[in-house]
């Protein structure tokens, strides 16, 4: 469910009501933990998923390994980008098929996605990110085209291919319905940030959502590309050390690009390893 500790307004139940900037306000408690397990228990029957609660990702604890990051990093730098494997864009079209079933099931529970118009990212952070969709049940997504700029910036890429769903007068590519899946049922489900740890917690979570064939694919997508932009080879000294916040050559996120989109995957080891990052705690009683 959505991680809201304020109280509501009072109002009628089962009417909205209008928040200090004008923002309708929802009075129904909206509960993406109910439909993330719908979702599992329906697609991934008799799968390992099935047997661990997706309650359990909302205790979740990961340690988090800077030299990995910055490894992963090095490794999307260094990677072409253009496979044209076979197997790899059947992943890609398992990725869109799964990703479209999540977004339904987003929908179905009450969420209204909208495409951000405004200048910026349309949250300031993950807290705000966390208590509008939990008030208002409306989630802004911040453009692919935006971020990434037009296709022809970056050469093909599946996920920026049209999805079909239109909302707001803007058909959004499969990688707008990507993000807002990983914004609704990675970060607001549970609350986690927008910092490197709070991503690693989203993304593992996002991942007990889809089938195993498909966990490369969001790896590079979402941990890939979540490396470059916080420890990549652009930010690093000469020496290859990452400056913190105050010192010279630091580069604050908003003032970061963000990477190029790529078709590839790592090898193995670098999920094992993704993956021994994380305890998941036994339920309570």
């Amino acid at each position: 469910m959505a991680t809201w500790t304020g109280s509501m307004p009072d109002g009628p139940p089962g009417r909205g009501a209008v928040g200090e900037a004008g923002t309708e306000v929802r009075a129904e408690r909206l509960d993406l933990q109910s439909a993330a397990q719908a979702h599992v228990d329906r697609w991934l029957p008799g799968r390992r998923s099935r047997r661990v609660p997706i309650a359990r990702f909302g205790r979740a604890r990961v340690r988090l390994d800077e030299e990995f990051c910055r490894e992963v990093a090095a490794c999307y730098d260094a990677a072409d980008g253009s496979a044209d494997d076979p197997v790899l864009l059947r992943r890609y079209e398992s990725l869109k098929r799964q990703n479209l079933r999540l977004y339904q099931a987003a929908t179905d529970a009450g969420v209204a996605v909208e495409p951000w118009r405004g200048e910026g990212q349309p949250y300031r952070d993950s807290s705000d990110l966390c208590g509008s969709v939990a008030l208002t049940r409306r989630l802004q997504v911040y453009l692919t085209g935006a971020g990434h700029g037009p296709p022809s910036d970056t050469g093909a890429h599946p996920l920026r291919e049209p999805s079909g769903v239109r909302e707001g007068g803007v058909e959004f590519r499969h990688n707008d319905l990507l993000r807002a899946v990983h914004d609704l049922f990675g970060h607001v489900m549970f609350g986690h940030g927008f910092g490197p740890k709070g991503e690693f917690l989203a993304t593992r979570c996002q991942m007990h959502l889809y089938t195993r064939d498909v966990h490369p694919v969001l790896f590079t997508e979402q941990i890939g590309q979540l490396c470059w932009f916080f420890f990549g080879p652009h930010l690093l000294t000469r020496t290859g050390r990452l400056p913190v916040r105050g010192e010279p050559g630091y580069v604050p996120p908003s003032r970061r690009p963000y990477p190029r989109q790529k078709v590839f995957t790592y090898p193995d080891h670098f999920l094992d390893a993704f993956h021994a990052m994380f305890q998941l705690e036994e339920e309570p009683g």
